[in-house]
């Protein structure tokens, strides 16, 4: 396999296009004592890398102008130089499978530290990058630490057939939620939610106002809303939102490729009366929860409580246009690039 890793060669003016990216061939890198080679066999595409195409302060740096653009990726190990321990101190093998944070690229060298040996005898490789990995803590922590769920609470999860979202609503439902509502685009997406993830009712924003329809679906309120889109989304669930209600708020999706200031919520005045808590969170901040996430939503992956999903494109060549698909809405589930 020939040796090639994606750059931002431009910063996206709104929407990313193809030109500005660069598919870059490589050569194939030396591998030093405590180093390892990896062949890269699925990379993760997620919606938080659209912040760092911009040239803007952030929790992250921004992606750097003709260098190769990184994210999780799991791969098989080709090389390793000497003895070498992953993250947790295990051995390093030449045909492990490990995850790491080198992707948009066919190969990466690291040093062993900063590997993770996965076991994929339960579930596949790319699974710890979705409902096992980070978007998994995500949903995860959202819910439970960051929206305090308790038992009863009645929820509403937009972009709720996306890979944190879908996972969001199976957790409130293994959790005792009276009510959990979920907002998908399209019919396909919404009848997912309805079939398969157990949710009790599902809006199909493209044909439906949310507004409209969460008040359909959830007529006495809600206590909890697990924001990943922002905007009109957002408005709603104010306005839905019961006294003390509580939201987490994820992701704006629906503002990311702005170029220019967007209205925030008309309803923010709500926020008084009601009492209500809004907080924004980074999975990073929860990483004392994986033992415990991995043990609880492991356990439920395996006994097939949870259901999950990914869509992939084949390819290193595809990447991009796979990017431009997930910030379009075009994936159900997990997006990922197949090696």
């Amino acid at each position: 396999m020939s040796y090639h890793e994606w750059h931002l060669v431009r910063r996206p003016d709104g929407a990313p296009v193809d030109e500005d990216f660069a598919l870059v061939p490589t050569k194939r890198p030396a591998v030093d004592d405590d180093d390892v080679l990896v062949r890269n066999t699925f990379l993760s595409l997620d919606p938080y890398m659209r912040g760092r195409m911009n040239d803007t302060k952030s929790y992250v740096p921004p992606f750097g102008l003709g260098e190769p653009m990184v994210g999780g990726a799991v791969g098989v190990v080709e090389e390793v130089g000497g003895t070498v321990l992953d993250g947790s101190g295990k051995r390093v093998e030449v045909g492990a499978t490990v995850l790491h944070d080198q992707g948009w690229r066919t190969h990466a060298v690291l040093p062993g530290r900063r590997l993770r040996v996965l076991d994929t005898t339960a579930v596949p490789a790319q699974a710890w990058l979705g409902v096992l990995g980070m978007t998994g803590l995500t949903a995860y922590a959202g819910l439970l630490r960051v929206a305090q769920f308790q038992r009863g609470d009645a929820v509403f999860v937009s972009a709720a057939a996306g890979s944190v979202g879908s996972l969001v609503g199976q957790i409130a439902r293994l959790k005792g939620a009276s009510l959990v509502v979920g907002s998908a685009g399209g019919p396909a997406k919404a009848q997912w939610l309805l079939d398969d993830l157990g949710f009790d009712r599902a809006i199909d924003y493209k044909t439906v106002p949310v507004g409209r329809g969460l008040r359909e679906a959830a007529p006495d309120g809600i206590d909890v809303y697990f924001d990943n889109v922002g905007g009109d989304h957002l408005e709603a669930a104010i306005t839905s939102l019961r006294l003390r209600g509580r939201v987490a708020v994820c992701g704006m999706i629906s503002r990311y490729n702005d170029t220019g200031a967007a209205p925030g919520p008309k309803n923010l005045a709500l926020f008084i009366g009601k009492r209500l808590t809004m907080t924004g969170f980074l999975v990073n901040d929860h990483a004392d929860l994986r033992e415990q996430f991995e043990d609880e939503v492991g356990g439920w992956v395996r006994e097939g409580k949870v259901v999950w999903r990914e869509t992939a494109v084949e390819g290193i060549e595809e990447a991009v246009h796979g990017f431009q698909s997930m910030l379009a809405g075009g994936n159900v589930g997990k997006m990922l690039v197949r090696i």
